[in-house]
């Protein structure tokens, strides 16, 4: 039947999702690991923002 889905789509979209999971979970922490370091380290915290800040400042659409 052109319905249904092959065991190769299956298992291809099931890595994908588990691709996406594992993706979103170092996100997470590669998040949290920045709120401790910005914890830790205000004064370089705050240099990064403000770096940043000029950044987007003179950067040109």
């Amino acid at each position: 039947m052109p319905d249904r889905e092959s065991p190769a789509d299956t298992a291809q979209e099931e890595a994908d999702a588990a691709r996406r999971r594992r993706r979103a979970q170092f996100l997470r922490e590669l998040a949290e690991a920045r709120a401790l370091r910005d914890r830790v380290q205000p004064r370089r915290a705050k240099a990064a923002r403000l770096r940043h800040a000029l950044r987007m400042r003179t950067f040109r659409w």
